[in-house]
C-alpha cells in the first residue's frame, strides 16, 4: 500500500510535486533537509554502481510523504525531531495518546 495525495487531510495548504528540487523546499526542519540530503547523496551513488533506479523511486516516495506530512503541519515534525532527541539523550519523553485510540477516532479500523 503506498499514500497519495488524498490521504493526506487537507489543510489548505498544497502539497508539494513529486520531485526531488520541489520535495527539498518543502523540508522546512533542518533536520529533515540535513537527512535527505544525506540520504540522496548515498542513492545516488548506489544508483551510480547498481544502475537500478528503483531506489531511488522508493527515495522519491519516501521523502514526498514526509514532504506532505511538513506541509501539513511543520511544527508537528519539528515537535517529533525533539521528542526523538530527547530519546536519543536517554531524556524522559512525555507520552502521547496510543497509535491505535488516533486512528480510532479518525475512523480507521486497526
Amino acid at each position: 500500500m503506498t499514500a497519495q495525495p488524498q490521504d493526506f487531510i487537507s489543510t489548505g495548504a498544497p502539497l508539494p510535486e513529486k520531485n526531488l528540487r520541489a520535495i527539498r523546499a518543502a523540508l522546512v526542519v533542518p533536520e529533515d533537509r540535513e537527512a535527505f540530503d544525506a540520504g540522496l547523496k548515498a542513492v545516488l551513488d548506489e544508483v551510480r554502481v547498481s544502475l537500478d533506479l528503483g531506489v531511488l523511486n522508493t527515495f522519491v516516495h519516501r521523502w514526498w510523504i514526509s514532504a506532505c506530512d511538513t506541509a501539513k503541519d511543520p511544527e508537528g515534525r519539528r515537535q517529533m525531531h525533539v521528542r526523538a532527541q530527547q530519546a536519543l539523550a536517554g531524556e524522559p519523553v512525555p507520552q502521547g495518546r496510543p497509535w491505535r485510540e488516533i486512528l480510532a477516532a479518525r475512523g480507521i479500523d486497526v
